[in-house]
């Protein structure tokens, strides 16, 4: 008989690793595993310290949310431990953010930090330690397949869905990865935090860039590049230098506040050409795009990739950025690669 995290074995038989963060979220998970009489671990990874970030509301795995997990952990009876991740986070995450970033992209580092730190090294660290699973507080669903294996589904919140940053997330990592927040909203999470008595039940959920104390992301580039802040133009569709810049890293498309140059229309940053130091702007409708290249492509879905699109293009649903809704495209084989084609275009599309 299945357990309720859909494995063949008792509860007290289930070793469950927990990515505990010291926040709401993956201590209420740890909670109701521990509850459900699983053998729980909790592991939480310090992955940066910049002195002013465990005091700053909103930062995560560093200083004061250690302590948040470890209270937790305490108070709920399971074993805890801290793994000092700070060197792999800085090449994996930080130092490829500030990378992209200088190449005039717009990294996601939420999703590096999963497909490299959790779901790759934390997963292999719940492996060592004996668990048949690594638990997560994600507000995502995982659920069996017909077939076999394991498929990843937007959270029932809409408002918290979590599956944009898990979409580097492999068939091998889902068959042992669960998320048993998928079917709940954040309301009733600090309600079983409550009814546990747990002190974090209040507790501010993290925003922005978990590194970035200061919540300004070039500090941190321009202390790993020093040379990133390289001054350039600023110039029009057709290439007129419209004025100057202090470096790319300030800059992000769609971006319209903060240009520095007048014009008689609102203009926002539409193209960086970073092996040109440039920044290009234009009108409102140059940022609509309806074709989108891809790289590193993950496929997850039913079926092998490239047979499915042997003869004729995908329809599906996707999503350019976290915040946006999905919308109808058709994922097809281009001249150089994998391609979307967005049914009705989407503004602001960033390489990265």
């Amino acid at each position: 008989m299945l357990n309720s995290l859909e494995l063949n074995a008792a509860p007290q038989d289930t070793r469950v690793v927990v990515a505990m963060s010291g926040g709401v979220d993956s201590s209420v998970t740890a909670a109701l595993l521990k509850a459900e009489g699983y053998d729980v671990v909790g592991v939480t990874l310090q992955l940066y310290d910049h002195g002013a970030a465990p005091h700053r509301k909103g930062a995560c795995c560093a200083g004061q949310d250690i302590y948040d997990a470890r209270a937790v952990a305490e108070r709920i009876g399971i074993p805890h431990y801290v793994l000092d991740y700070e060197r792999r986070f800085k090449e994996a995450v930080i130092d490829r953010f500030a990378e992209s970033y200088v190449a005039g992209e717009t990294p996601v580092p939420c999703v590096d930090c999963n497909m490299s730190i959790k779901f790759k090294d934390l997963l292999a660290t719940a492996k060592e330690l004996g668990a048949k699973v690594l638990a997560t507080g994600h507000y995502v669903a995982s659920r069996a397949l017909p077939g076999g294996g394991r498929g990843l589904y937007r959270a029932r919140d809409e408002d918290r869905d979590q599956s944009y940053f898990l979409f580097g997330t492999t068939r091998d990592q889902l068959d042992i990865l669960r998320f048993p927040l998928g079917d709940m909203t954040k309301p009733q999470v600090r309600e079983h935090a409550r009814r546990f008595g747990l002190t974090i039940a209040e507790k501010q959920d993290s925003q922005d860039i978990c590194f970035v104390p200061s919540g300004r992301y070039t500090d941190i580039i321009e202390r790993l590049k020093p040379d990133a802040a390289e001054a350039g133009e600023i110039v029009d569709l057709n290439g007129k230098v419209l004025g100057t810049h202090a470096g790319i890293i300030h800059f992000t498309v769609g971006q319209r506040r903060g240009l520095g140059v007048a014009a008689a229309e609102p203009l926002y940053v539409v193209a960086l050409d970073a092996a040109q130091r440039r920044v290009v702007v234009g009108p409102r409708e140059a940022l609509r795009r309806h074709r989108i290249k891809l790289r590193d492509v993950n496929w997850i879905g039913d079926g092998d990739l490239p047979t499915l699109l042997a003869d004729d293009r995908r329809e599906m649903f996707v999503k350019v950025r976290s915040t946006r809704p999905p919308q109808a495209a058709w994922l097809r084989v281009g001249a150089s690669g994998y391609e979307i084609e967005l049914a009705g275009g989407e503004e602001g599309v960033s390489p990265g």
